[in-house]
């Protein structure tokens, strides 16, 4: 029996220690994307554990999509990229435990995007050109509202990414992707038709953003920015109290 007030430390398992060392050198790079693990034999003589142990390390790092295991006499691990969209689901599953409203997603992704547009400042012509060809490209998809969406995701991706703010770039990301599914139901219910006028407002938006980034006015970017989020949200959201477990479940 533990003693009054002591804590038990949970030792753990083998399986969870091999997991941990070969999720460190993917993380790292030691292993390469794509590249192939050494065999199950030689990581059994490497780490001094039994066959079992070696494939739940396996089960655990398919688990987190870090490897891909082909069964086979040709089979084996490799190494695959940490994929953003494992981490998306995993915040929407703890957003969804919570009873998160989309009002809140919306709502925290204008503050991120607008943190980031204030961080603008003196970008250059050259730095800007991604999302002018960007901007260019949804002038050209208004009559497609699909492709006016995923061009949308892009816009509001590269803004953050240009801010150079890594943190930011990986939580709006997860954001983003929450939001995609949302927009996905959205025009499943209402229609494309309906999405053509609301594109055309973000049209404008993305235009004054980009004069205002042009001149280096990041506080005029970062009003006309929280500005067109609002609208956004109030059209996609407006005075419901959906929350992400009846969009995401």
């Amino acid at each position: 029996m533990a003693a009054a007030g002591s804590r038990v430390v949970r030792v753990p398992k083998a399986g969870e220690l091999v997991a941990a060392d070969l999720r460190r050198r993917i993380v790292t790079g030691a292993i390469s994307p794509g590249d192939p693990l050494p065999s199950e034999t030689l990581l059994m003589e490497e780490f001094g554990v039994s066959r079992p142990t070696m494939r739940e390390a396996f089960r655990i790092l398919e688990s987190e999509s870090l490897i891909t295991v082909l069964r086979g006499a040709h089979g084996g691990a490799r190494a695959l990229a940490p994929d953003p969209s494992i981490a998306a689901r995993h915040l929407g599953l703890l957003l969804q435990f919570h009873e998160v409203p989309l009002a809140d997603v919306y709502r925290s992704r204008t503050e991120i995007e607008v943190a980031a547009v204030r961080a603008l400042s003196g970008m250059t012509a050259k730095k800007l050109q991604p999302l002018e060809d960007l901007v260019d490209r949804a002038g050209k998809a208004l009559d497609d509202a699909v492709e006016f969406a995923q061009i949308d995701t892009a816009i509001h991706q590269e803004l953050i990414d240009l801010s150079g703010l890594q943190t930011l770039s990986v939580l709006a990301g997860m954001l983003l992707n929450i939001m995609e599914a949302h927009n996905t139901m959205f025009m499943s219910v209402h229609g494309e038709d309906q999405q053509r006028q609301a594109d055309e407002l973000a049209l404008r938006a993305y235009k004054r953003l980009l004069n205002h980034l042009r001149d280096g006015d990041s506080a005029g970017a970062a009003e006309t920015w929280r500005r067109h989020l609002k609208k956004v949200e109030q059209y996609m959201v407006g005075d419901s109290d959906t929350t992400l477990v009846e969009l995401l479940s």
